[in-house]
C-alpha cells in the first residue's frame, strides 16, 4: 500500500482516504477505486485527468507530445530502429547489442 494518502470529505462530514501512488515517470495519481463502494463517482470531461490503465511499457503525455515506449521517445524508434529492435526494446526493455538482431 501506498504510504501517502489523500483525504477527500463528502457531504461534508465522511472522510475517505485514497492511496496517492509514485508515478514511474510524470506526476503522482490518487487511486480512486475505492470511491464506488461510498456511492460517488469521479466526473472527467474528456478524460483529461484520468489514467486509464498502468503501463510499464508506455508513457504518454499529450500536453508536452511526449510518447515513450520503454523510456525511448517513439519518434527516435521510428527513426532510428528497425522492426526487430523495436520489437526487443519492447520486449526486453533495452537496446540490443549492436548486430544481435
Amino acid at each position: 500500500m501506498a504510504d501517502t494518502k489523500a483525504k477527500l470529505t463528502l457531504n461534508g462530514d465522511t472522510a475517505v482516504e485514497l492511496d496517492v501512488l509514485k508515478g514511474t515517470l510524470g506526476q503522482d495519481v490518487i487511486d480512486i477505486r475505492t470511491l464506488g463502494s461510498k456511492g460517488v463517482f469521479t466526473f472527467d470531461p474528456g478524460f483529461t485527468s484520468t489514467a486509464s490503465c498502468e503501463s510499464k511499457i508506455t508513457f504518454i503525455d499529450g500536453d508536452e507530445g511526449i510518447l515513450l515506449h520503454r523510456g525511448f521517445p517513439i519518434d527516435q524508434l521510428a527513426t532510428d530502429s528497425n522492426y526487430l529492435e523495436v520489437c526487443y526494446i519492447l520486449l526486453n526493455g533495452e537496446k540490443t547489442d549492436s548486430g544481435t538482431v
